[in-house]
């Protein structure tokens, strides 16, 4: 028996819960409108539950671990200490991720956004269904925002199973496995490689290409490289995950490198080759919306699809896979149904960060792009070797690079490693986003000892009046 309203009229439809779709929902409840958020799974999305928050947990959790286990540069040896991975697992669970899930569900309802849960697709371009079981609900819409997120790639031979784990399967083991081979050696491959590494598992890394983090830029990563070495974590690059076999409690992974074939012998396969589009389900066609080849949704500056009250943002239109990507575009595509005809997208100061020991981060354009674009550009380093505060933690591998344009002097992109510059690339994004120059920035007086000093420092090599270089 199918229960339920069949068509109820709404001014805004958002489908996903994600950091794309909450945000629009709560953003759009904001601005006065009628609002209803359709979620099939849990509120928060992939990023709040599996992925981001969760993540982040487990490798906070896995320095501290490795950080209990060896003695520091500076004589500090802890004797004895050991994790109860139970006990991280719940704490991730509980304290993390069930907090911010609810906090959101609790938001959303104290700006009345109606939250509906089930599957939704299209059945026109003014109307969506969602079933859930036997229920069924029917909206009639002027706009709506689709935000369904993304889900892992599966590869031949390496269906997800209890054996085969993609990030979800692996972020929520049970059991740290002693062994974990992680196929795929980009950023989400690379964290989670360095999170089990330090939890305690032996990690080895197979990359297609000729280096892992290939988004990043080669010298960013040298420090992540050199730090995997200290922590044996092994990285096989320019290899083929090809099959893999079960032998009583282990697994024996074959990969192809230079015409050989070898094999590994591991607890756990981890496959993280990239993300695929969730929009196979939402019959776009009924609402006259196109998609790429790649499954995703084709938009304009706006985050208009191809029928322009209907909207997309976060993983499903093209653009890196990032959180704060998908809730900056909620915020823009709510903004132009509002009446704001200039809330254009533009992508150059959103950040990007890898979360590995230590950080990489990256914002707005490289030395190399910036050329290509016919800037006259600039760049300068500053190295956390001579900065005051990572000496005092003893943390100094690492830098800072800004591009300048050399005839206004604005800042127009930076590229970091070291400790913490998940926290500095954001003073950089704020630079560019309000148009700063490095003047601007030199004059600005920072907190002394601190990473961000840093910032300053280069600004000032920019400027061609260093004072710590």
């Amino acid at each position: 028996m199918v229960v339920g309203s069949f068509v109820e009229e709404v001014d805004t439809v958002v489908i996903g819960s994600g950091p794309g779709g909450y945000v629009a929902a709560i953003h759009a409840a904001q601005k006065g409108q009628d609002v209803v958020v359709v979620e099939k799974d849990e509120i928060g999305g992939v990023c709040l539950n599996v992925g981001c928050i969760p993540s982040k947990a487990l490798i906070s959790v896995g320095k501290d671990t490795y950080k209990s286990q060896n003695e520091t540069a500076f004589g500090l040896k802890y004797e004895g200490s050991t994790l109860d991975f139970e006990k991280t697992q719940q704490w991730k669970n509980k304290e993390v991720v069930n907090k911010l899930t609810s906090g959101i569900e609790a938001l959303l309802k104290k700006y009345k956004v109606k939250i509906v849960k089930g599957t939704a697709n299209f059945s026109s371009k003014n109307r969506i269904s969602v079933v859930n079981g036997d229920d069924y609900y029917g909206y009639e819409f002027q706009n709506v925002i689709i935000a369904t997120g993304s889900r892992p790639i599966e590869i031949p031979g390496f269906e997800f199973n209890e054996d085969i784990l993609d990030s979800t399967g692996l972020l929520n083991i049970k059991e740290l496995p002693e062994s974990l081979v992680v196929v795929g050696g980009g950023y989400i491959g690379m964290e989670l490689a360095f999170a089990f590494s330090d939890l305690g598992s032996k990690v080895t890394v197979i990359e297609s290409l000729d280096r892992v983090m290939n988004g990043f830029e080669k010298d960013l990563i040298k420090p992540v490289l050199n730090a995997a070495k200290k922590k044996n974590i092994e990285i096989i690059t320019e290899a083929k995950a090809t099959s893999y076999k079960k032998d009583k409690d282990k697994l024996v992974l074959s990969y192809e490198k230079d015409g050989k074939t070898s094999e590994l012998e591991t607890e756990k396969i981890a496959v993280m080759v990239g993300r695929r589009p969730n929009t196979e389900e939402l019959s776009l066609s009924m609402a006259g919306v196109k998609t790429t080849t790649t499954g995703h949704i084709e938009i304009n500056e706006f985050g208009q699809t191809t029928t322009d009250h209907i909207y997309a943002i976060g993983d499903v239109v093209p653009g890196p896979a990032l959180a704060h990507k998908a809730s900056y575009e909620a915020k823009m595509v709510v903004d132009k149904i509002s009446g704001n005809e200039g809330a254009a997208i533009d992508y150059l100061a959103i950040p990007a960060v890898c979360y590995t020991s230590p950080e990489v981060a990256t914002v707005g354009l490289t030395f190399d792009q910036a050329k290509e674009q016919g800037i006259k550009a600039e760049k300068a380093t500053y190295n956390f070797r001579n900065n005051g505060r990572a000496l005092s933690m003893g943390k100094t591998d690492g830098f800072i690079r800004m591009i300048m344009d050399s005839d206004s002097k604005r800042i127009v992109g930076a590229q970091l490693v070291g400790a913490n510059v998940d926290e500095l690339v954001n003073n950089i994004a704020l630079a560019i986003e309000n148009l700063l120059t490095v003047e601007d920035v030199s004059l600005t007086i920072h907190s002394h000892p601190s990473l961000s000093e840093g910032i300053l420092d280069v600004s000032e090599i920019l400027l061609g009046e260093p004072t710590h270089q």
